[in-house]
């Protein structure tokens, strides 16, 4: 019974740290940073660089027109904004309907090797020393290049990480409102990762990097943003968080598209934590370690795990007739209870935003053990193309 008390509550301080603590930690540490060095805002420079809008699509011709419609509005001058498109693969009209915008330069081949294989063979057409990628799916605010180029005036910032917003209608169903709230709580957490000292990953949305330190990465690579954005960081820049810079994307049709988006991101997250484990060397690292860790480690493996092991735990410890483990179990049942609700909810299209949070948090943690399983059916296929999440 006391090795069962032990894991209940290790399981318990694990999960509660990953998901509140690490909130809570990181902004005392912020306020008392701040308290002694107050912030400096970044200034624009007196001549804006040129830039590369660098989109890495594949078969976007729904998108095409509108794209290009909202680059044009982008209030940054037109001789000093560069737009490339890497179309590789795609089979449907994205290239003739680029071919209606002179400013655009297409780079295709007709093999599809993935994003990753993309953006690795497009940035050698790059001669800027700033490159902004975005998807064709996702629209920018007009200042969002001048935001970001102002963010490259502290000369420590290697990557600029734009805030992703999801967009929301009144009428739409769990996938959309939870995901929304999802990146709601995790732009606040890249606010204040940036505050104490850089943030921890880049939303491939938008987010842009020096040229000179973009670094090739595996073709299989799933994570292709959060793998490029944090190698940076290992070459000793930070990650700027820039949420005057932001990107506008429709949320996932249904819940079973966005289950393919999560999985895919589980999966990437493990993968990632492999190809980046040097960061959790606090000796060279420091803080950078203690905050991948909290922030990324947790959650895409030990965290989803403890989490679904405090059940079966909790209910061996309730049958002692303990008050305190009654509680809790009880507590735990009537989350799920919830949980269930949303999803009953979801299936039928009845939007419940009380019910449709506890369903969204087991829903992300459930795709963690799918993406496990996603990473080892894919390991060695030496591919990083997947299948498309479909968005409202």
């Amino acid at each position: 019974m006391k090795a069962l008390e032990i894991v209940f509550w290790i399981s318990v301080f694990v999960v509660f740290y990953t998901y509140i603590g690490y909130g809570i930690v990181l902004w005392v540490l912020v306020k008392v940073k701040e308290t002694f060095r107050p912030r400096k805002e970044p200034r624009m420079p007196d001549e804006l660089p040129e830039v590369t809008l660098f989109v890495a699509a594949y078969n976007e011709e729904r998108v095409v027109d509108e794209k290009m419609a909202n680059t044009r509005s982008l209030d940054y001058p037109a001789d000093r904004l560069k737009v490339v498109w890497v179309t590789d693969g795609s089979d449907d009209s994205t290239n003739r309907r680029l071919e209606a915008y002179p400013e655009v330069e297409i780079f295709f081949q007709p093999e599809r090797q993935g994003k990753t294989a993309a953006l690795n063979r497009g940035i050698e057409f790059v001669e800027t020393s700033l490159v902004v990628f975005t998807d064709a799916n996702t629209m920018l605010n007009r200042e969002a290049i001048r935001e970001i180029v102002r963010c490259f005036s502290d000369p420590t910032v290697g990557c600029v990480a734009g805030e992703k917003r999801i967009a929301v209608r009144r009428l739409d169903g769990a996938a959309a409102g939870g995901e929304g709230l999802y990146w709601k709580y995790e732009s606040a957490l890249k606010r204040l990762d940036w505050r104490l000292y850089s943030a921890m990953g880049a939303a491939g949305e938008l987010f842009a990097v020096r040229r000179g330190l973009f670094e090739r990465m595996e073709n299989d690579t799933l994570l292709d943003d959060f793998v490029l954005s944090l190698r940076i960081v290992q070459k000793g820049y930070r990650i700027a968080y820039c949420d005057t810079a932001y990107a506008i994307e429709g949320a996932s049709s249904d819940m079973k598209e966005e289950q393919k988006r999560k999985v895919r991101i589980c999966a990437g997250g493990l993968q990632s934590i492999g190809r980046l484990r040097p960061l959790l060397n606090v000796f060279r690292y420091g803080v950078v370690s203690f905050m991948f860790l909290s922030h990324r480690v947790l959650r895409w493996s030990l965290t989803p795990l403890l989490l679904f092991l405090l059940l079966p735990v909790n209910a061996a410890l309730a049958f002692s007739g303990s008050p305190l483990y009654i509680t809790f179990l009880a507590l735990q049942l009537a989350f799920y209870a919830a949980a269930l609700g949303g999803y009953y909810l979801a299936t039928r299209a009845i939007r419940n935003k009380y019910l449709f949070v506890p369903y969204y948090f087991l829903f992300m943690n459930v795709n963690v053990i799918r993406g496990f399983c996603y990473l080892r059916k894919k390991r060695g296929s030496g591919s990083g193309a997947w299948e498309k999440a479909k968005r409202a």
